[in-house]
């Protein structure tokens, strides 16, 4: 009996110590491996939907912008030739007209084109005579005899303009033929 005894207590002294003992990480069965990674799967592609979708729509709207760009483009333009109708307009509904109040007008109307001109950076392309023919501005329509050195304009028929750096029409001259 008294082995019996001796036993018991060495079994309840070795059961505090082995339930003390700090348990080892249990190994991630295949199961647990495979829930982790169809998680994170499914984490991965709705993060990808959404930015695919995110991009679908940056698309559009630049698509929608442009197409308004192209569509408006001219509105500032068109505005600023309103006074310029107006003002012909006007001069048609005057009864007895002079010719000097008609002169008046005119210039009046011509300014307010030049300052629509001016605004949206519509520029002449008007050379002086003796300038070098510049075929990206200027269209040679006859060459002519003249004092000057061949390829330098002689007369202006007809102003060029410009818009911005981008030629809209090219100035119609004259050159010098050739000595």
């Amino acid at each position: 009996m008294q082995d019996m005894e001796k036993q018991e207590v060495q079994n309840e002294v070795e059961q505090p110590a082995t339930e003390a003992a700090p348990a080892a990480p249990a190994e991630p069965t295949l199961e647990d491996k495979l829930a982790a990674a169809e998680a994170k799967a499914s984490e991965m592609q709705d993060a990808f939907l959404r930015a695919r979708a995110e991009g679908e729509n940056i698309r559009r709207r630049a698509q929608e912008d442009i197409a308004k760009a192209h569509k408006f483009a001219i509105e500032g333009f068109a505005e600023s030739l309103l006074a310029v109708k107006d003002s012909l307009e006007m001069a048609l509904k005057i009864e007895n007209p002079s010719l000097e109040s008609l002169k008046e007008g005119v210039d009046m109307t011509l300014k307010q084109l030049s300052s629509a001109f001016e605004k949206n950076k519509l520029q002449e392309v008007n050379p002086q005579a003796g300038e070098k023919l510049d075929p990206m501005k200027h269209q040679a329509i006859s060459a002519v005899p003249a004092e000057q050195d061949a390829n330098t304009v002689v007369a202006v028929l007809q102003k060029g303009y410009m818009i911005s750096d981008r030629l809209l029409r090219p100035a119609l001259v004259t050159v010098a033929q050739g000595k």
